[in-house]
Parts: structure tokens; C-alpha cells; sequence
């Protein structure tokens, strides 16, 4: 199968499968509540639950409190505040309900949230860096990240070492804010990840949100967008590169309500080994009154050996003509031997060709994370994980 990148479909158009892919109940009926007892035990069964090894996951769904943290280092530029505050200072705030059951345990059993907060009007141009690192426990956590009106930053939060987490990570940008918030996952092998990441873009903001997973054993994270006004934009770009026994999931959901707002996601994932297995579902609802939408999502898939499984379903809900354009695309494919016989065929080493053809892969989104070192790691990350699978 080609890889080439699907065109983008005119205004107005609806694309060729989203007849098909409509959930079985939409996006906009499904619950979402601070409640752990609104949300049943997942069974696997479910339509939210059944790409998901859920039998490995039952400590992160058990409605109790551990004690347990993750080990914290920061960096944080100047006039970035980094403080506490109660769950209900952030309901408060307007940190967006959970929607599925270890997101809830997440917020009932952190003990508070975390607040970092950039104030209105500030400009802060280093990145503001959050490490998180696990040392073997079940932990709950829950990150508001409040940046001010007009505000301009970068967060980047980083998962490393082993543990059983469940997280919530909620982002509010101001109006007429610039936000990019970049989530690396990088844990080993043995660590089981559950995320909830809810963006709520205000009036004329701009926000991106790049997820980057490259380690733990089971990582399913959720991204979810929303507006409070007109002219907000979504970006949701991700990176990932599965490994045999890794299972990689990324959701999202794009809730348009207000109108003309922008959103785009693209994500692009590889994968290698027996067993190497990543999901990704892309949900967009177009409510009524969100006029003057523009939206697209893209997921392309990259298998390199056999013995890997790529699962991607876009889903598309619209509920009003009155847009500019709105579109989706999937596609999932092997290693193009082509490309690798024009390399080899000036003289480029096997090893070294196969190298060049997953970099130019992930390049288009990787070149947008905007933190040069971040980039620079993503990339010898990937090529550690290339030189250390099957050929």
C-alpha cells in the first residue's frame, strides 16, 4: 500500500469511510464525571476499551489511594509558578470532567493537582520542563498547566523510569494565548501508562499538543480539544515507535462547539517485532452551532517486519453544513523497498538507508515540537530502537 500523503478533501467534502466509522455512540452522549463509580471496571468489551490489554491493568482502575509519587524535577523560567491546589480549586478553574475510569481514579486519588501557572501577557521562551520519574509504584497524578491571556509558552513533560500511572493533565489557554505542550513518554519496558490529556483552547488561542512515545510496556494516551470561543486552533501531532511486546494507544477527540475554529492532527507511528502492536482513534464532532469549522486528521503507519499490528480508525461526526472543510485520512503500509534499492543502489549502506527512509517518515511532525533538543533525542531515540529490532 502507498504511503504517499492522502490529498486533503475540498470544502465541504465528506470523506470516502466515514460512513462506515461512526461510532456506535457518539462522542458527545458518553459520560464524563469526577465520579470512579460512573464508570464501570472496563471489561474489555467495551467500544472505548477493545484495542486495550485492560486484564494488565487492573491496579490503575482500583478506586483507592496509594500514597505514591513520582519523582518531580522542574525547570522553570522566570515568572512560571509551579504550586498546589485542591480538586475543587481546579473544577473551579474549569479542568474538563474525566471521561473513563482511571482518569477519575486519577483526579479522586492525587491528593490535589499540580499548578503550573504562566501569567496573562507573559512571554516565556525558554521551555518550561517537567520530569517525571517512576520508581516502581501505582501513583495517581493530576497537572493543571493555566496559561494566561495572550500568554506565550512551551511545556514539555517527560515520563521516565517504571510504574503503574494514572494521569490527568489538563490544559487551559487564556484568550489569544500560544501554547505548545509537549508529553514524551519514554518509560521502560515494564511500566503501564493511563492518560487523560483535556485541552481547552479560549478565544483566538492557539494551542499544540505533540505526544512523543517511545517506551513502556502499555501506554494508552487520551487527548481531548475544546473551544470557549471563536477563532481558537487545535494542533495534535504524535510520534511512535513500538518495539516487540509494546502495545502504544493514542486517542483523540476534537470537540467542536464553537464556531470558526481550526483543528488539525496528524500522527505518524512505526513499529517492529512480534507482537509490536499501537492503536490510534481519531474522533472529531462538529456540533450545530460550530460554524465555519475547518478541520482534518491524518494517521500513517509504518510496519517494518511482520509479526507487528497497526489498528487506526478515524471518525468523523458532523452536525452542520455550514463549514469550510472537514476530512480524514488513514493509511498503513510496510517498508517501501523501493526506496530502500535507490539508496542502496548509490551506495548507501542497508542499515544506514533503512535509518534515512524512517527519519524522512517522521520528519513533517517532528520538525513541528519546536524544542531543538527534544527533536535531537526523538531521533537518536528512534534510530536506537531501529539498530536493536529485527531486520
Amino acid at each position: 500500500m502507498s504511503l504517499l500523503t492522502p490529498q486533503r478533501p475540498t470544502a465541504g467534502a465528506h470523506t470516502d469511510s466515514a460512513a462506515t466509522m461512526v461510532p456506535n455512540q457518539s462522542r458527545a452522549e458518553r459520560t464524563t464525571s469526577f465520579t470512579v463509580a460512573d464508570f464501570p471496571t472496563p471489561h474489555g468489551r467495551e467500544e472505548e476499551w477493545r484495542f486495550t490489554p485492560v486484564d494488565r491493568l487492573g491496579a490503575l482502575f482500583h478506586d483507592a489511594a496509594t500514597g505514591a509519587h513520582l519523582r518531580w524535577e522542574q525547570t522553570l523560567p522566570d515568572g512560571v509558578a509551579l504550586s498546589t491546589i485542591s480538586l475543587e480549586e481546579a473544577r473551579a478553574a474549569g479542568v474538563p470532567a474525566p471521561s473513563d475510569r482511571a482518569a477519575a481514579v486519577a483526579a479522586a486519588h492525587s491528593g490535589g493537582a499540580a499548578l503550573l501557572e504562566v501569567p496573562a501577557d507573559a512571554e516565556v521562551d525558554e521551555p518550561i520542563r517537567v520530569r517525571l520519574t517512576g520508581e516502581g509504584e501505582v501513583v495517581h497524578g493530576h497537572l493543571v498547566i493555566k496559561i494566561g491571556r495572550f500568554a506565550r509558552a512551551t511545556v514539555v513533560l517527560e515520563h521516565t523510569g517504571t510504574a503503574e500511572y494514572a494521569e490527568l493533565v489538563s490544559v487551559l489557554a487564556g484568550d489569544g494565548s500560544q501554547v505548545t505542550v509537549v508529553s514524551v513518554q519514554e518509560w521502560t519496558g515494564d511500566a503501564h501508562h493511563l492518560a487523560q490529556h483535556d485541552v481547552v483552547v479560549g478565544r483566538d488561542a492557539s494551542v499544540r499538543h505533540i505526544a512523543v512515545t517511545i517506551g513502556g510496556g502499555i501506554v494508552r494516551l487520551n487527548t481531548n480539544a475544546s473551544y470557549t470561543g471563536p477563532g481558537g486552533s487545535f494542533e495534535g501531532l504524535g510520534v511512535y515507535f513500538a518495539d516487540a511486546g509494546q502495545h502504544l494507544e493514542h486517542r483523540l477527540f476534537v470537540d467542536h462547539e464553537a464556531p470558526h475554529c481550526t483543528s488539525n492532527v496528524e500522527y505518524k507511528g512505526a513499529l517492529q517485532g512480534d507482537t509490536a502492536h499501537t492503536v490510534w482513534v481519531g474522533d472529531v464532532l462538529i456540533r450545530a452551532s460550530a460554524e465555519g469549522t475547518d478541520t482534518y486528521e491524518l494517521n500513517r503507519n509504518l510496519v517494518l517486519t511482520e509479526g507487528a499490528r497497526a489498528d487506526s480508525v478515524p471518525n468523523l461526526e458532523i452536525e452542520t453544513g455550514e463549514i469550510k472543510g472537514a476530512g480524514h485520512a488513514s493509511a498503513t503500509g510496510r517498508f517501501d523497498d523501493q526506496q530502500l534499492f535507490y539508496l542502496m543502489a548509490r551506495g548507501i549502506p542497508e542499515d544506514e538507508a533503512r535509518r534515512l527512509v524512517v527519519r524522512g517518515f517522521f520528519a513533517s511532525v517532528v520538525a513541528r515540537i519546536g524544542v531543538p533538543e527534544v527533536q535531537e533525542h526523538l531521533m537518536e531515540a528512534i534510530e536506537l530502537e531501529l539498530s536493536g529490532g529485527a531486520a
